[in-house]
């Protein structure tokens, strides 16, 4: 019976999907764009470089595969977009992008990765695990912010995800197709964005404020924060707020989460003092820690529910950006790789199903036959 629970429990580890997002998450890495080496990975245990993955290019925005095997880069000095194994670092492929690209989001319902940069009018959006272009979207102005919201279909007369775009001097959202859906314009261009769970988008704007669109209304706020400049925002998926690096205060502004409807809070909710400029903010899927890319070389590691400072990392470097995420597997450092793996753990998952099956039936069948010898036998 132990044999068979243990058959049990790893035929359903091989059947589920691994749950991670693409801007990270995990609690078991944090990958830094700009370090001295390229990109550098802490070990969220150990609490120090582990990694150096050498990537030239001056490596700014991030991204991970969705099972922490790839790492998806901009490269603006070298006009790149590449796939990199996270593992090592070899280069899965490259694609070429107008603008000096520092800017990446990706959209898990097309498995599309979305490529811009302040130098070009348009956005480039690339197969996830072979480079190959699938859209090209022009824009009303340089690209300064991406995000793409999961908003399913039916969602502001579209279908499926939506794209969406801060300009110099608007903010614009696209279907999965590229088909522009709308826009409106933001006073002092738009900059940053990120979309958490919920019904809000928040955006930072080019005149030192953060304002928030409500994805119903399509409406956007006053500013809730001014006094910027800021940097790549992230979000508490536990507790819904929303966590600015705050360059011009050298701090850490934490947003309350918005309702639709109600009135706005005050905000900031909070403040974490740095000390030092903030580049970019990372945030653990369990809300439990936070990671900021500061200017001169170091990362902060912050303890959210205890609101302190508990560590400060050298990476080197004039650091960029930075992401949380999963260890990469231990095989399969290439899509060719990875589908081999993927299947062969998919063949096993099945074949652990039919012994669960089969086995309780012979062994059924065994016992009901013995059971009858018996009674012949009295």
């Amino acid at each position: 019976m132990i044999l068979l629970a243990l058959l049990a429990l790893v035929g359903v580890m091989l059947l589920l999907p691994v749950r991670a997002s693409a801007d990270g998450g995990a609690p078991n890495l944090a990958y830094v764009a700009g370090t001295s080496h390229g990109i550098s990975a802490i070990d969220i245990q150990q609490q120090k470089v582990t990694t150096t993955l050498s990537v030239p290019g001056d490596p700014h925005a991030i991204l991970l595969s969705l099972d922490g095997r790839f790492l998806y880069v901009t490269q603006p000095a070298l006009n790149r977009f590449s796939i990199i194994a996270a593992r090592n670092g070899q280069t899965i492929c490259s694609a070429s992008v107008p603008g000096q690209p520092t800017l990446l989001t990706f959209d898990p319902g097309t498995n599309v990765v979305y490529v811009a940069g302040n130098g070009a009018a348009s956005v480039s959006g690339f197969d996830a695990t072979s480079c190959a272009l699938k859209h090209t979207i022009k824009t009303s102005g340089p690209v300064f912010g991406l995000a793409v919201a999961v908003v399913g279909t039916g969602n502001n007369g579209g279908t499926g995800n939506q794209l969406w775009v801060a300009d110099s001097t608007s903010i614009a959202y696209y279907d999965s197709s590229g088909k522009k859906m709308g826009g409106f314009p933001v006073a002092g261009g738009a900059g940053y964005l990120v979309i958490p769970a919920g019904p809000f988008v928040y955006a930072t704007t080019h005149n030192g404020g953060v304002i928030a669109i409500d994805l119903n209304t399509l409406k956007p706020s006053a500013p809730l924060i001014t006094g910027g400049p800021y940097g790549t925002m992230d979000y508490d998926a536990v507790t819904g707020e929303i966590l600015i690096p705050d360059q011009g205060h050298n701090q850490i502004d934490v947003l309350a989460p918005l309702v639709s409807g109600a009135p706005v809070p005050h905000e900031p909710e909070r403040v974490i003092p740095l000390g030092v400029k903030p580049e970019s903010i990372a945030i653990t899927s369990d809300g439990q820690l936070g990671f900021v890319a500061l200017s001169g070389g170091n990362v902060a590691m912050l303890d959210l529910p205890g609101r302190q400072l508990v560590n400060t990392i050298l990476v080197g470097g004039n650091p960029h950006f930075i992401i949380t995420g999963l260890y990469p597997p231990i095989v399969g450092t290439t899509p060719q790789q990875a589908s081999t793996w993927n299947t062969i753990a998919s063949v096993l998952a099945y074949v652990i199903i039919v012994i669960l099956i089969l086995v309780p039936i012979l062994l059924f069948r065994r016992f009901n036959r013995k059971g009858k010898v018996d009674k012949k036998g009295d």
